[in-house]
């Protein structure tokens, strides 16, 4: 049955962090990205574009990007980032970080190893593909919500196609080092990333998961 398989897409998908060097074929990338277009958008406006790196230029594209966070360079996200997370928020993120660090044998003391991996997000893990999502500036928060929904899709497409992934909204902190890099013209809002190859299943970062809620915590029943 169809929901099945969509069941099991979502119960299969996880975020990869370290990738195989080899790179996808081009009509296996076209395919992935055929499948998130049939995304749901408000009035079918289809807000998002993708900018793609492959091998040479994704190598570059992380050189720069690491470059900029190693140094502490000024964070220029187009999209205000968290203030603060609380409660239940905290909790889960905190134990998402925690699962992170234990499987790579990283203790909480261990501050230059807990850096060195953080770092790690801007070379993409080592992807040899990166998709930056970006939207356009007038659709403002609406555009960005519907771009949520093409980054879930592209996510769940790449995992059909036995491909690995990952979403980066760290990327998106050093938005104008991405926008000139990529030529991102002033209409576009950089969203996120999604970096994306084959795993290497033999790193130990890739044998965690996180945990998720169960629907009771996040749906509310109105009957009467």
């Amino acid at each position: 049955m169809p929901h099945d398989h969509l069941k099991t897409l979502l119960e299969q998908r996880w975020s990869c962090r370290a990738f195989l060097a080899a790179e996808v074929p081009r009509p296996v990338i076209r395919e992935m990205f055929e499948i998130a277009q049939r995304t749901a958008s408000w009035c079918n406006t289809q807000p998002w574009q993708v900018y793609l790196t492959s091998g040479a230029a994704t190598k570059r594209f992380a050189e720069g990007l690491r470059a900029q966070a190693a140094q502490g360079a000024e964070q220029s996200p187009d999209f205000e980032m968290p203030g603060e997370y609380r409660g239940v928020y905290q909790q889960r993120r905190r134990e998402a970080g925690y699962a992170l660090y234990e499987s790579l044998g990283i203790t909480r003391a261990d501050w230059d190893a807990r850096v060195a991996q953080r770092l790690r997000n801007f070379e993409f893990f080592g992807a040899p593909h990166v998709a930056v999502i970006t939207t356009d500036r007038d659709q403002g928060v609406y555009g960005a919500i519907d771009c949520g929904g093409y980054v879930a899709n592209l996510l769940l497409a790449a995992q059909s196609l036995q491909l690995a992934a990952i979403p980066q909204a760290a990327i998106a902190m050093y938005s104008a080092q991405v926008r000139h890099f990529l030529e991102i013209p002033g209409d576009r809002l950089v969203v996120c990333a999604v970096s994306f190859g084959y795993p290497d299943l033999q790193d130990p970062v890739n044998q965690f998961r996180t945990s998720r809620a169960g629907s009771a915590d996040a749906v509310t029943f109105l009957d009467d």
